[in-house]
Parts: C-alpha cells; structure tokens; sequence
C-alpha cells in the first residue's frame, strides 16, 4: 500500500493562474502562468483575469503534475485558494478543484490566500538544507492588497495585530508608479529605478497611526501635491528625477513598514521575524530586514522570490499540513472574496 501523501494545489485568487504538488512535505512543482493583458489598463480587470484562467487553468495543472511525475492516481487530496481574492478568478480555481476532487474520490481542502504567504516560508524541496522559523514567530505580509503584521502561534492559529486601515503598501507604490507614468505593476519597475536613486532626496508624509496599524494613503496624497506642485515650475521634472522620485518613495514605505514591525517585535518580544507576500521582494525592504538581522536583533526569514508572489506551492504546503490533521472542506463551501485570518 502507498502510504505517500500527495497534494495538489490550485490557486487563482487574482491574475496567476498555478498549481503545485507536494510529496511528503517535499514539493515537487510549481507552475505559474501570468495574464499580460492588464498591463494596458493600469491595474487587474476582473472580467480578463477569469477569462484567462479559464484558458490557464487545464494545461497549467497538467504541467504540474508531469513535472512531479505523478498521475491523477497519486493524489491524496486538493487543496484550493477559497479566498479572499477576486470573485471570479477564484471561482474557476475552486470550480475545477472541486470537479477534479469528485471525480477522483480525494478529499477538498480549503486554504486562505494569506496563510499561504504566511506559510510559505515552509516550503522546501529535495535535499534542501531549510531553516524555517519558530513557533511563535512575527510575519509582515505586504502586497498590493495586503498590509498586515500577524503573530504565527501554529500553522493554524494567526493572528492580526496590526493592518492598514486604508491602502495597502504595494497599492500605494503602484499608484504612485501611474501617477509618474511609468506603468503596471508599479513595484518592480519603482524598485528598478530607486536603486540608481537617492532615497534622501525627497521628503513624503508619515502618517502618525496609533498602536501597529498603518496607512498609505496620506503618503500617496503628498505624493501627488509634490508632483503637482513640481510640473508647475518643471514640466519634465518626473523625467529629470525619476531615479530619485522612485528612491524616496520607496524609502518612506518601508520606514513606515519597519517602524511599526520594530515596535510590535519590542512589545511582544518576539525575536523570529518573517517577511512575506509580493512587496517582500522589493529590495530596500529586504535590505532593511537584513540590517536587521545582522545587527543580531531579530532573527529573521525571508522568502524565495518565486515564493513572494502568488503560487500554488505556497498553498500546497497549508494543504499538506492540513491533510495530516484531516482539516477537510465540505465540497459546496463557496469561495469568498474577502475575508481575514
């Protein structure tokens, strides 16, 4: 008898259509098919993005499973993205996760996108040397609908202790990105620019939020009155300082990100700090954790770039430990669009 437990994960919560398989805590594959199309308008149109992870979603599961080099035979459950995410994206993830989970007699588990994050920081491969962080550990999960400071007690008991009460830091970042005309998604193309910038060279609004809560959205308001204020005088005055412009905003964001981190690391006195979600790959922000961590205050994990954005393995590894405590799904919960941990 085969005693392997082997997951498959699907995860469609916004743009990214992936699926994953983990063996025995192993994983085996991750793929990811990303949607080019909302490039053109600024930000994720809803009705494209469910559109394509209807043509995604087949041939990205297939992949998967040859690239673990298992049948559909071998699978012991699937876990699935129920939520939160966009309506309709995470619809066709759930819908053929729980056809496929029918179909093969194999138990549905439910998994929440941001403990997949959370979480991620668990994934390991074959003959990797991985070490993962203790329980309890503290988690900035930043991303471009995300800001959040949550305290990880198990795999299954987290947290919020501090969140954004408007926008959330990625989302700031690519607004401002528009807003210079520089396009989408704004983090990556900001973090290019900052790193041949000075991140002293511009002054931007901090927000004085109590307790570990933040908020972006007096940033990004400063943000538009200095350029508006600027193009005034200097019509090409974004052009002239974009490298510079992209460096002091990026600087304050992840001030106002650390600032609260190390206040809440100090007050709970929890020295195992993780970082996670898609803004976690942007480089100040990294560097600031490494800082950190070399000055021996914090012991810190910081995720595998493939591991910062949306992924199936991320998923694939709640799934597994999930399936080893039979946390199971009733097969017509419904996917949700919002939800918190």
């Amino acid at each position: 008898m085969n005693n392997d437990i082997v997951i498959l994960a699907i995860e469609s919560s916004c743009d990214d259509t992936s699926a994953a398989v983990i063996k025995n805590g192993i994983l085996l594959s991750n793929v990811t098919a990303g949607q080019e199309a909302h490039q053109l308008y600024g930000g994720v149109v809803p009705e494209l993005a469910s559109r394509a992870h209807q043509q995604h979603i087949l041939p990205v599961v297939d992949t998967a499973l040859k690239k673990a080099g298992i049948t559909q035979e071998d699978i012991s459950a699937i876990a699935v993205t129920l939520g939160p995410g966009l309506m309709g994206s995470l619809l066709v993830g759930v819908s053929f996760a729980k056809g496929l989970a029918i179909a093969l007699g194999v138990p549905l588990i439910e998994v929440n996108h941001l403990q997949g994050h959370i979480l991620a920081h668990f994934l390991k491969t074959e003959g990797e040397e991985l070490e993962t962080p203790p329980y309890p550990y503290l988690c900035l999960m930043v991303s471009g609908g995300n800001s959040q400071i949550v305290r990880v007690d198990a795999y299954n008991k987290m947290g919020i202790i501090g969140q954004t009460i408007d926008d959330a830091a990625g989302e700031a970042m690519d607004k401002c990105s528009k807003v210079m005309g520089f396009g989408y998604p704004g983090g990556p193309i900001i973090d290019k620019l900052a790193r041949q910038g000075n991140p002293t060279a511009f002054q931007f609004a901090k927000p004085n939020i109590p307790n570990y809560d933040y908020s972006f959205s007096g940033l990004k308001t400063s943000f538009l009155y200095f350029l508006r204020d600027q193009l005034k005088d200097n019509p090409n005055f974004i052009e002239e300082n974009k490298e510079d412009l992209a460096a002091s905003l990026e600087k304050t964001i992840v001030d106002i990100l650390m600032k609260k981190l190390e206040k809440a690391a100090k007050d709970t006195g929890i020295k195992h700090v993780a970082l996670a979600g898609g803004v976690s790959a942007n480089t100040a922000l990294r560097t600031a954790f490494q800082a950190k961590g070399e000055s021996g205050q914090w012991k810190i994990y910081i995720p595998k770039f493939g591991y910062t954005t949306d992924n199936a393995a991320m998923i694939a590894i709640v799934g597994y430990f999930k399936f080893l405590d039979k946390d199971f799904c009733p097969i017509d919960k419904p996917a949700y669009s919002r939800t918190t941990l």
